[in-house]
């Protein structure tokens, strides 16, 4: 199967179809069920969900007690099953069956024209406008584990969970219309047996804010079954009599909205989503607590029984998902949600400083300023801080200290920031004893050699350090820290006495991508003042560099972070989905490939026209080499050691404490040699 083929990465397409149909004309109802059969097969699904008693209609009332209808269904069902023969895809439709003497609202799974089971509806409602127990009666009261339907003999009967041989991550179960409405629905213990996949074939009339109530309700119970959940409720064509429908439906996955229909369409459409089965079954096995819920419930898990059968997944070619993903995956590229975002971030962090602070009595801070993008949002974050705490930003002591390499750009930027935020400015040039440690090593450069190794750098950062630390001690005020979580991901600091180091951090679980929208969230909303949003916009035009080995071109410091780690923009990318997800070098490359390779496709959070980048699938391979080699195997000893940081986000923290625990001297071997099945072009 191609690389770029998404059921090879573990993904399903599942269609929703909502059919026109006529009220008791089962013959034409099967007919355009067939047509959306087949157009749900061109698009590569796997899954056709249609609406409960879509063969019929579900406003027929006491027509379902008339034998010429229900003789007309199973043939209706008949033609379904035999259109499905030639079309290799599950198709779950909704049709009357009458045993012992009973009618049954059910839900049948078919599959190359054989039904693989029957799922009777559990819960019928008999309020307001609906009253089934006048026709129907609840699965329950059938003691059938096999029924003939159809010409089908001992098709499974009951609770059942359909699995398929071929992608065993893939795995159905069938509930309909209002036992999603009840306290426990049937999916719930469904969810518990093993099924990734909740189906929830629905009629649901429409009135005045129902649709968002439905939204609620599948968004929570995917979220909490940790499944997809889809739903498809009648659309036009039935009875208007007393009610009205509005065909709704869509698809949540683990609380997230994948695809949602139009509503009041004057005709058969449909919706396809494409379904990320890893990501179902990794947040299950992380999350205990489902395990858990599957023992206690022992004895309904037990009620659910498993039909296998294999499934043909679309192997031929290049099949792209449809499913866009954020290249910015801790950036919202809605704006309204982006601001809420940035301005609950800000809050976390603030919390955190004041709460650390008041721990230790202390009324200062001593900080370092650069002039670059993670002190910024350091020195904002300590503003802010401050004014929390009733005390004046002078006892925020904000050090810039100039070294052999920081430019006149950063440096004016650093003295520019503190001045408008009102902290007590100082400036001390490290240079002299810079001078002096490597001389005391023996280092060429000591001796007017131009040598710029890891030595000459990490001096300079050591004594950027050491001199904060030692501030600290003589104002009896902490050190906060500066680093973020791209760097610390990637081990781009200075172990120990270095930027790796301080009493308290407040940026260690925040992305670099992430930093600088907070930053223009405070420049662009003259939180700080006019003067003070001046200078962040220029620090967000600065490049990112530690501004270590001497040189600039343009004013921008001529050694730049991204040359070496990788664009912070992809590295992100690839962070968050190894990180959140624990997904595969190959994953993770297919969703980049998805998400970077057109910078035209879908939408960017702020970003200019002409800074907007793409990035085809021989450079994220790349540059997820280069994460992979650091990530795992050369970055973690830093941060088995990382101060305490407030966690921001649930997609990112590395603290040894809590969300990321991993041995000092593990190997990357598994995940490069997975990084080798990625196409070089």
């Amino acid at each position: 199967m191609s690389f770029y083929n998404l059921y090879r990465h573990n993904f399903a397409r599942v269609a929703v179809c909502v059919p026109e149909l006529r009220v008791a004309d089962p013959a034409f109802n099967a007919a355009r069920t067939i047509e959306l059969l087949g157009t749900a097969a061109a698009r590569k699904a796997v899954i056709a969900l249609f609406p409960e008693l879509g063969l019929t209609g579900y406003s027929c009332e006491d027509l379902f007690h008339q034998r010429a209808l229900l003789e007309a269904s199973e043939r209706a069902l008949a033609e379904v099953i035999a259109a499905a023969r030639d079309l290799a895809l599950v198709a779950i439709v909704g049709a009357p069956l009458a045993l012992d003497g009973r009618l049954y609202n059910c839900a049948v799974v078919i599959h190359r024209g054989r039904v693989l089971g029957v799922t009777p509806k559990t819960y019928l409602p008999n309020y307001r406008e609906f009253y089934e127990l006048r026709q129907f009666a609840s699965g329950e009261a059938c003691a059938r584990t096999a029924i003939d339907v159809a010409g089908a003999r001992d098709v499974p009967f009951g609770a059942l969970v359909f699995r398929a041989t071929s992608q065993p991550l893939l795995a159905l179960h069938a509930e309909i219309c209002e036992d999603l409405w009840t306290p426990i629905p049937p999916s719930s213990f469904a969810a518990l047996a093993g099924a990734t996949v909740l189906a929830n074939l629905s009629a649901s009339n429409v009135t005045v804010g129902k649709d968002d109530y439905r939204r609620q309700l599948g968004a929570n119970q995917s979220a909490r079954c940790l499944a997809a959940y889809l739903y498809g409720a009648a659309g036009f064509g039935e009875s208007t009599t007393d009610l009205a429908w509005d065909g709704h439906g869509f698809v949540y996955e683990n609380g997230t909205l994948l695809a949602e229909s139009a509503r009041f369409q004057y005709g058969s459409h449909l919706i396809t989503a494409d379904i990320d089965l890893d990501r179902i079954a990794q947040d299950r096995a992380r999350q205990n607590t489902f395990g858990e819920s599957a023992r206690r419930h022992a004895q309904e898990v037990a009620r659910f029984r498993r039909v296998d059968f294999e499934l043909e997944l679309p192997a031929d070619g290049v099949l792209e998902l449809e499913r866009g993903y954020e290249r910015f995956p801790y950036v919202p590229s809605d704006p309204a949600t982006r601001d809420a975002r940035c301005r609950e971030i800000y809050d976390i962090q603030v919390h955190g400083l004041v709460k650390r602070l008041r721990a230790m009595g202390a009324s200062k801070v001593v900080i370092g300023v650069s002039g670059g993008l993670d002190s910024t949002q350091a020195l904002i974050v300590c503003a802010r801080a401050m004014d929390v705490m009733g005390l004046p930003r002078a006892n925020i002591l904000g050090y810039t200290m100039p070294g052999f390499a920081t430019t006149a750009r950063t440096l004016s930027q650093a003295r520019r920031l503190m001045e408008a935020v009102g902290a007590s400015a100082h400036e001390i040039d490290i240079r002299p004893s810079c001078r002096q440690m490597l001389a005391d090593l023996g280092h060429p450069f000591a001796r007017g050699e131009k040598v710029y190794d890891v030595t000459f750098e990490n001096v300079q950062a050591g004594e950027r350090t050491s001199h904060l630390f030692r501030l600290a001690n003589l104002h009896g005020a902490p050190v906060v820290g500066t680093s973020d979580l791209s760097e610390i991901a990637l081990g781009w600091c200075t172990y120990g006495v270095g930027d790796h180091m301080a009493h308290y951090h407040v940026n260690a679980s925040v992305p670099k991508t992430l930093i600088r929208y907070l930053v223009r969230h405070v420049a662009d909303a003259h939180q700080l003042g006019e003067r003070a949003s001046a200078v962040l916009r220029a620090v967000l035009d600065t490049e990112v560099s530690p501004e270590l080995v001497p040189g600039q071109h343009n004013g921008q410091p001529v050694q730049t972070s991204e040359s070496v780690v990788g664009p912070y923009e992809l590295q992100d990318f690839h962070l968050y989905y190894t990180l959140r997800f624990g997904y595969s070098p190959r994953k993770v490359a297919f969703l980049a490939w998805n998400a970077w390779r057109d910078a035209g496709r879908g939408a960017w959070p702020g970003v200019d026209a002409a800074e907007r980048r793409s990035y085809g699938i021989g450079e994220i391979k790349r540059w997820l080499g280069v994460f992979l080699a650091r990530f795992f195997q050369t970055s973690q000893y830093k941060r088995s050691a990382l101060p305490n940081a407030p966690k921001v986000g649930s997609g990112g923290s590395l603290s040894p404490r809590s969300d990321w625990r991993a041995p000092s001297d593990g190997e990357a071997a598994a995940w490069l040699a997975d990084l080798d099945a990625v196409p070089d072009r």
